[in-house]
This record gives structure tokens, sequence and C-alpha cells, in this order.
């Protein structure tokens, strides 16, 4: 197979991708060029792969006057890949996020959009309660580390996170002093989550971990540590007190924001009078139990069994929590007044669309939850019968290019 050739362009950044990417135009191409800023003018070397490109910045001749220098000196001494904004003026970070959900929409939903008012994050730095990172064995001992943008495989030592919670970086500082009792595998995945109730960490990887206890005893911080094996499900090995959560998974990564997205949806959701709702997506029930405190009847749809048993629980009479896959579950709960979804990144089953398609009653409304324009876009697609009534964004995860978005939906006879 023939490589495309490398060509060079002068060129100016018009826009901000999704993933963050700038975007030039050349040669009749769209060039993505990451660490960009809109306004930029200068020299770009890239490939073509067809009737887009991608390349790098080579030389910066005109400044865009929305740059500053980023704090974390793993971002531009490592290409860290973990955040893709850091060098833009926060007000310039929220405006692309607009630009990003409304391209998707317009682009593969092919809908009028709305205004959509964005909510800026109360901090912009140090709000991560939550850090995933690679641990690689180098040596004999371990690093945890990201991988560089455009090198997945590559992992580089973390030593500083300017977007993560001191506390999280203290705990991942007492893993790597216990490193000895990690499993001795080449490579591990591990993640840190800290809030009021406890420190918790997440192992993936391995087949055994046979010193787990003497990792948890040098780990004092850790209130839980949970392990996914390899080809396994993950469990709870140890806990000092009683763990609260049934997973570390359902954690939310940024509390303000998420405090502000939570109220936001009870309150859009709650303003149709709902007596029944669907939260699908449910997690540990936060929301059913929300609603249900209000007085609707809710099912809570959640595929983790743990979880799910976690909100039932919680739920009041009359609400009830259903484990299993909400493609499965959904068509059964429907009619009800409103919908929640608040699927993963990948969005919801085409099954699911379906039954909102063709519910023997339509909702009141939809209160779709998307942390990714894309497949949000792509399931409205799937969603003729129902129109957009607003769209709010909220910067869960300042200095990167994700962004969580409620698109309430009515139906299309509905004013």
């Amino acid at each position: 197979m023939m490589r495309s050739p490398v060509a060079t362009a002068e060129i100016t950044v018009d826009a901000i991708a999704a993933g963050g990417d700038g975007v030039a135009r050349a040669d009749g191409l769209v060039i993505f060029l990451p660490r960009t800023a809109p306004g930029d003018v200068g020299t770009a070397r890239f490939v073509s792969h067809g009737r887009f490109a991608r390349g790098a910045l080579v030389a910066l001749q005109t400044p865009s006057p929305d740059r500053v220098d980023p704090p974390c000196t793993h971002y531009t001494r490592d290409d860290c890949g973990g955040c893709q904004l850091q060098h833009l003026r926060y007000a310039v970070q929220l405006e692309a996020k607009r630009q990003i959900i409304r391209d998707a929409l317009e682009r593969i939903a092919r809908r009028s959009v709305p205004p959509i008012e964005v909510h800026p994050a109360p901090r912009q730095w140090r709000y991560r309660r939550k850090l995933t990172l690679a641990l690689r064995r180098r040596r004999g001992r371990w690093i945890a580390g990201l991988h560089p943008y455009g090198r997945p495989r590559a992992v580089f030592s973390v030593q500083e996170c300017p977007i993560t919670e001191d506390a999280v970086m203290a705990a991942w500082a007492e893993v790597l002093q216990a490193g000895a009792t990690l499993p001795e595998v080449p490579e591990l995945r591990g993640a840190v989550r800290v809030d009021a109730a406890e420190t918790s960490f997440v192992l993936e990887g391995a087949r055994s971990w046979p010193h787990s206890e003497r990792f948890f005893e040098r780990v004092p911080s850790l209130g839980a540590l949970w392990w996914t094996p390899e080809r396994g499900t993950r469990r709870l090995l140890h806990a000092r007190g009683r763990t609260r959560e049934p997973s570390a998974s359902f954690a939310q990564v940024n509390a303000e924001v998420g405090a502000l997205l939570h109220a936001h949806v009870v309150r859009r959701a709650m303003a149709y009078e709902p007596a029944t709702a669907v939260d699908a997506y449910a997690g540990r029930g936060d929301l059913a139990v929300a609603l249900a405190q209000r007085g609707v009847s809710v099912a809570a749809i959640e595929a983790d069994a743990d979880a799910a048993g976690w909100s039932a629980t919680l739920l009041p009479p009359g609400s009830r929590a259903l484990a299993g896959r909400v493609e499965d579950v959904l068509p059964a709960s429907l009619p009800a007044d409103v919908i929640v979804l608040n699927p993963p990144r990948t969005g919801v089953d085409e099954r699911v669309t379906d039954a909102l398609t063709h519910a023997p009653a339509m909702p009141r409304a939809v209160l779709y939850v998307s942390c990714n324009p894309a497949t949000l876009a792509r399931d409205l697609l799937r969603l003729p019968r129902y129109r957009i009534a607003s769209l709010v964004a909220f910067d869960m995860f300042p200095q990167t290019a994700h962004v969580e978005t409620v698109c309430e939906l009515v139906p299309e006879a509905r004013s």
C-alpha cells in the first residue's frame, strides 16, 4: 500500500473540532492540527487521508490572541493526551464546546439547533476526583502514566496533573510506594477515586493477585480496594469499615458540575409534572431516588446488578430498580411520562430508540444526558418523531474537549 506523501501549506486555523484539534483548510482539504487555536497563522505539515488530512503546526507566524501558556509541563513536554485545550483561554474553550455540539447535531442529526446554553465549571483546575492511569513495569519498578496524543501504546510517567485534586495525586503516590505488592505482570491499569466518604482504588488486569491484602495494608488512605482481573468481573477485595458504594465506576469525576447537571435534569423532568418516569442507565440510582422523593413512580434500569441492587435499597415503595440492559428492559417499562437516558459514550442501542419511537403512548419528554455529541446526534437521527426543546451543556471537564449535554426532547406535535 502506497503511503500518502507529506505536504506543507500556509494555513489559518478556523475552529476547534470534536476531539480538540484545530481545523484549517488548504489544497482543498480539511486539516486537523492538534494544539492549535482559532486565529493561528503558520505553516503546517500534514498527510492526506482522502478528503481530510492530519498534521502538525511546524511554524507559528501569528499566534492567536486566544492562546495562553499551559500550566502543565506534561502538556507540552510529553504531548499528554489527557487534556486537549489547555492552550486556550477558558471562554474560548466554552465556545468551542458549544460549536462542537452544534456541528454534530446539524451535520449528523440534520437538526435545526436552538441556542445552546453552556454552564462553566466553578473550578477550571483541581476538579477531578478520579484519575485513571496506565501502570507499566520498567526495570523492576512501576510507573503510573498517561498516553501521548497520537501514540496510544506509549506511556510517560505522570508527576503532576493540575486538573486533578491533590488528594487523588497523594493516593497515587501511596499506590506506587506499595508497587512491590502489585501483581507481577508487565502492565496494569488503575484508578484512584476520592470523595467525602472514602478513597478507593480499582485495579484492572492480571489473572491473580496474591498480595492484595498486603497492598491494601500499605496504602492507608484507601477505604476500598476493587479488582477487575483479566477476563473477570469487578469485585470488592478489601474495605475499611463499610464501603457505601456498589462500585467506584459510578463516581462523578467533577462533583460540583455533576451536582449542577443533576439539579437541571431533576428540574426539567419535574416541569412535566410526571406521575411515572424511567431512569435508564441509572447507575446507583441517584436521579431515580431524587425523582421518587418528589412523588414520581420511577423504574430505574441498570445493567450492573450490584448498582441496581443498591438503588433498590434506596427507592421508596412504588418505585423499582430493574437489573438488565436498557434495550432489553425498557419496552416493558413503557409507557412513562418522562424518560431519562444517560448512556455511556457509545450512546444507546438502536432498540432503545425504536422503543421510544413505537411506544404505546409517547412520553411527555425524553431527557438525553450525553457525554458524546456525535453519538447523541446519531441517536437523534433515529428519533424523528421528537423535536429538540432545549440544549444545555455543562463543562464537566475543563481543559479537555469533552462536554456533557442535556438534550430535552418532546413529541413533534407537542407545543
